[in-house]
C-alpha cells in the first residue's frame, strides 16, 4: 500500500516538472518573413504664412494755405538737396541776370555839337536782394557837328569795358554807378581850329545817377537811368546828362 502511494506521488511530481519545462521552452517563429521596416522620413517644416497686403491709407487732398492758395507746395531748396539735386548751382543761377543798356546823349560846347548813342551788354550778379554788381562791354557811336562845313557830321566808333554796381534804395528806385575804360576815336584840330583828322585815346568815364525799375513779369524788368559823367568835355564819349534804358533778364528758374 505504501509502495503504491509513493509511486503515485512520484509520477505526479514528474508530470508537474515536465509541464513546467514545456512552458519555459522558447517558441520558434514559424511565420513567413515580412517586409523590411519602413525608413523614417525627415520632418517637414510648415510653410510660413504670408501676411495679407496692407492697403495704404488714402492721401488727404492738399489744403490751401496763405502761402499756397492752390494747396500745392513746390519743393524747396532743402528738399532738392535731400533728393540728390544740386541746390547750390540753382541758387547761383537765380542770382545771375543779363543787363543790356541803350543810351542816348546830346551836348554842345564852344560852337560844336555832339550826339552819341551807346549799347552796353553786361552780366550781373546779385550779392544781396538789393545790391548787384557785374562786368560788361560797351560800344558808342559819336557824331560831331558845327557851323563849319569842314567839321560837320564827323562820325566815330568807340569800344570799351566797364563794371557797374547798383543798389535798390526804395521799392522801384535805385542808385546806379559805372566805371568804363574806352578806346575812343576823337577829332583832331589844328591851332586855328580846323579839323585835320582822327586820333585814338583811352578814356576813363565814371558815371553816377539814379533810376527807376519797372517789372515786366517775374523774369524781366526795364530800368530808366539818368547818369552824370564826371569826366565830361568836348572830347568825352558821353555828354551830360546820360540817359539810358537798360533791360534786365533773370537767368535760372
Amino acid at each position: 500500500m505504501k509502495n503504491q502511494l509513493f509511486a503515485l506521488l512520484t509520477t505526479a511530481a514528474l508530470l508537474t516538472a515536465g509541464t513546467a519545462l514545456a512552458q519555459d521552452k522558447p517558441t520558434l517563429n514559424t511565420a513567413p518573413p515580412g517586409s523590411p521596416p519602413p525608413v523614417p522620413r525627415p520632418p517637414v517644416e510648415p510653410t510660413p504664412a504670408v501676411p495679407a497686403p496692407v492697403e495704404p491709407a488714402p492721401t488727404p487732398a492738399p489744403q490751401p494755405t496763405s502761402s499756397s492758395p492752390s494747396g500745392l507746395e513746390l519743393p524747396s531748396d532743402r528738399d532738392v538737396k535731400q533728393a540728390g539735386g544740386s541746390s547750390g548751382n540753382q541758387e547761383v543761377m537765380r542770382k545771375l541776370f543779363i543787363y543790356s543798356g541803350f543810351g542816348l546823349g546830346y551836348s554842345s560846347y564852344a560852337g560844336y555839337s555832339q550826339f552819341n548813342a551807346s549799347i552796353s551788354p553786361a552780366l550781373g550778379y546779385r550779392v544781396t536782394d538789393k545790391f548787384a554788381i557785374g562786368p560788361g562791354l560797351s560800344y558808342t557811336y559819336n557824331n560831331y557837328g558845327s557851323d563849319d562845313p569842314g567839321t560837320a557830321n564827323l562820325s566815330f566808333s568807340n569800344f570799351g569795358v566797364k563794371a557797374f554796381a547798383q543798389y535798390i534804395v526804395y521799392q522801384e528806385f535805385l542808385a546806379h554807378a559805372e566805371y568804363e575804360v574806352t578806346r575812343a576815336e576823337l577829332p583832331t584840330f589844328d591851332a586855328n581850329g580846323y579839323y585835320i583828322g582822327k586820333t585814338q585815346r583811352n578814356f576813363s568815364t565814371p558815371l553816377l545817377g539814379i533810376g527807376y525799375r519797372s517789372q515786366l513779369g517775374e523774369r524781366a524788368a526795364v530800368d530808366i537811368l539818368g547818369l552824370y559823367n564826371f569826366n565830361s568835355g568836348i572830347n568825352s564819349i558821353y555828354s551830360n546828362p546820360v540817359i539810358r534804358i537798360n533791360f534786365l533778364f533773370n537767368l535760372g528758374r
